[in-house]
């Protein structure tokens, strides 16, 4: 098993979250042994149905326990999160660690639960990082299916793409559907596969409640669904000014590149350098790839992209504790030329503090002016201080 990034301390009680898939659990059994844990696993029906009819049951197992028990792990505590009263209570008059994981805070947050009010340390933990894989990271592949462990041990072509299309149809739609976030499943089904196909771009609510056949208003409540379960976020715009950055619309990006791929159906189709829709999936590796390193090591950065007065993008904006804001452009351009960054220059003449960089496939370091373009795995080391 490879180890990952995110370390978990054993003193504390914790939650982990994650999109379904990314390891959680995996993690958890290296991490904590069986021989001094309680292992609840709330996917399993007849544990499911136990801990809703009687929550009081966790207290009395917990109570029982051996003297030798230091933790008490409860996989998926959104199934059942009137626990979380039971959890809070054993915190404050045992000596017991809880660690609870999950794959959605929204029904947590729809019963009003306040994550124990800090008694709990929150983490997060992703599809792997390039760093994660080490020598068995391929570029390529990753950009085609995406970096879900399963993913990697998985054999053929064909094996990957039945994975990825069971995630999407089971998890995506059915569960989804299933835990009664949404009341009708066609609607949701359009607009996963909708939402995949505007991965990256800026949200036109509208346009897209037109291709989905339902109200604006539904279509931002889907939105909501798909950050609340881990399945993807909101990169929001640049703005000094907080309150214009609210009025301003947000990009969406979902959590991996496979699962993109999967609800466009485009994962038979190869990616080809020099291409556009080549740029575009490296572009959100990239993207996805900060959001990562920033979750593990660099959990005060704050992400967003700028569209500048003459409709030009700057891919991402770094705002970094103590530190020049950070301007990005992403190019998957083997050789980035000074012409490649017109944006970036007239952007380093407006903003004279600021940093400027360009991460891309260019084998070589090089420096345009302020401009600093460097191969994508140095830049990412550079950005995180790894």
């Amino acid at each position: 098993m490879l180890p990952r990034l995110l370390k978990l301390p054993k003193n504390r009680s914790l939650f982990l979250f994650g999109a379904r898939n990314t390891g959680k659990s995996t993690l958890l059994q290296q991490v904590f042994t069986h021989e001094k844990s309680i292992w609840i696993n709330l996917l399993e029906p007849s544990t499911e149905e136990l801990m809703a009819i009687n929550p009081d049951e966790l207290r009395a197992i917990v109570l029982g326990a051996s003297p030798k028990i230091t933790h008490v792990i409860v996989d998926e505590i959104q199934k059942v999160p009137q626990l979380l009263n039971i959890v809070h209570h054993l915190i404050e008059t045992t000596s017991i660690h809880f660690v609870m994981s999950g794959s959605s805070a929204r029904k947590l947050k729809q019963k009003g639960v306040n994550l124990l009010a800090g008694r709990a340390f929150v983490y997060h933990l992703f599809p792997f990082s390039f760093i994660e894989l080490g020598k068995q990271f391929n570029l390529n592949h990753s950009l085609r299916w995406g970096l879900l462990p399963k993913i990697h041990q998985l054999d053929t072509d064909e094996e990957r793409m039945k994975f990825l299309q069971a995630y999407t149809h089971t998890y995506l739609r059915e569960e989804i559907w299933a835990e009664q976030f949404i009341r009708k499943l066609d609607p949701f089904r359009r607009f996963l596969e909708v939402s995949a196909q505007s991965n990256g771009k800026i949200i036109n609510y509208a346009n897209i409640a037109r291709d989905v056949g339902v109200d604006d208003k539904t279509i931002k409540e889907y939105f909501s669904i798909l950050e609340d379960t881990l399945i993807g976020f909101m990169l929001e715009p640049f703005e000094h000014s907080f309150r214009k950055r609210l009025s301003l619309k947000p990009k969406f990006y979902y959590f991996d590149l496979g699962v993109v791929r999967s609800l466009t159906r485009t994962l038979s189709l190869p990616l080809i350098p020099s291409t556009s829709s080549y740029g575009e999936v490296f572009e959100h590796f990239i993207i996805l790839e900060c959001i990562k390193l920033a979750a593990y090591f660099a959990p005060e950065y704050r992400f967003s992209y700028l569209k500048t007065k003459d409709d030009a993008e700057v891919d991402l904006v770094i705002e970094r504790p103590g530190l020049p804001i950070l301007f990005v452009e992403i190019k998957s351009n083997k050789q980035v030329q000074e012409k490649d960054l017109r944006t970036l220059i007239t952007l380093s003449k407006d903003f004279k503090k600021a940093e400027t960089m360009c991460l891309s496939n260019d084998a070589y370091t090089k420096k345009y002016g302020a401009i600093t373009v460097m191969p994508w795995q140095k830049g990412l080391k550079y950005i995180f201080n790894l």
